[in-house]
């Protein structure tokens, strides 16, 4: 049988890992009885710990939010992967977060100890970031979004985006974050369709709004539909391709912020790409260097033609060392 600090400890964690608990399967837990997890879930609400209880067949305990945040229990896995996290925070993409970050991290640095603090350091030390200049949202829009998405509420605000200044009143799905941008996937109510949106674009908190029922959501799941929107939808031309490798080959070759890719079998993957211009397009699809066939447009395949006889008129250009130029 644990000791009463060392059990008191282990309850605290159980009550961390899941929501919901009944009396007996943490009694089966910690190797006590019933009546001796009531007196520990009191000694945890006496030194802060909000641990909510139902009574009853189906009722149980629950761990849940207080007033004040009582301190958290982390095993080593854990404590090192918030204090990589803070450090990371702290030249991330949301703004004002970064003094929060390093307050957080300088707290909990203090309480670690020094076996879990040299592996921090180690990874700080040996690890260079290199950080693009990206625009950066308020942590406070990224909130009131993630809220109303979680409860189903409405969002009204103020839109920069390609059809100008524009306000937008909407019902919102989920945020999708590519490394560089946040984005914001909701159903437009004033035009009748679903749409992205850079949360960086949305100058202001939005405003809350009425709750809504949510709609059926794109059939693809959050991730595959940014991605098709930021990489196909805004561009003159969009293309398909059939590329001769599986899709986990050509993902490490292209961006998914750039293409959309669907498997098609275990040795094929249908890539799905927008370019302003088929020339760029042509280019670009070349430098992947994977073999590949064109389902759309015709244009672009009657580009790719007349693209590779100029290739190929220009290598047969070259003279040999002999002097002779290469058969044609």
């Amino acid at each position: 049988m644990l000791e009463t600090s060392a059990r008191l400890l282990k309850l605290l964690s159980l009550l961390q890992v899941r929501r919901d608990w009944t009396g007996a399967d943490l009694a089966a837990r910690l190797g006590v009885d019933v009546r001796t997890v009531r007196r520990d879930v009191d000694k945890l609400r006496n030194l802060g710990y909000p641990v909510n209880a139902a009574p009853g067949v189906a009722g149980g305990y629950q761990l849940g939010a207080g007033a004040e945040l009582p301190p958290l229990l982390l095993d080593d896995d854990e404590a090192v992967a918030v204090a990589v996290g803070l450090r990371t925070a702290a030249n991330g993409t949301v703004s004002g977060i970064e003094e929060t970050s390093v307050r957080a991290l300088a707290k909990l640095e203090q309480v670690l100890p020094s076996r879990l603090r040299r592996r921090v350091n180690a990874l700080q030390e040996h690890t260079v970031a290199l950080t693009p200049a990206v625009a950066t949202v308020d942590p406070r829009t990224l909130t009131t979004i993630a809220g109303a998405c979680r409860d189903h509420q409405r969002l009204r605000f103020p839109y920069a985006g390609r059809e100008g200044d524009t306000k937008r009143h909407v019902e919102p799905l989920g945020l999708a974050h590519t490394g560089r941008r946040w984005y914001l996937v909701a159903w437009d109510v004033d035009k009748a369709d679903w749409r992205t949106f850079r949360v960086d674009r949305i100058p202001e908190e939005p405003a809350l709004g009425a709750r809504f029922t949510p709609r059926e959501p794109p059939a693809e799941d959050l991730a595959s539909y940014v991605s098709r929107q930021l990489s196909v939808a805004p561009y003159t031309y969009q293309a398909e391709l059939v590329m001769h490798a599986p899709l986990d080959e050509v993902a490490l070759r292209t961006s998914r912020t750039s293409v959309h890719l669907e498997p098609l079998d275990d040795t094929r993957t249908l890539l799905t790409v927008g370019s302003p211009s088929l020339e760029e397009l042509g280019l670009w699809i070349g430098l992947i260097g994977i073999d590949f066939d064109v389902r759309e447009p015709p244009e672009l395949a009657e580009h790719l033609r007349v693209l590779g006889e100029r290739f190929l008129n220009a290598a047969s250009s070259v003279r040999r060392p002999g002097g002779t130029p290469p058969p044609r």
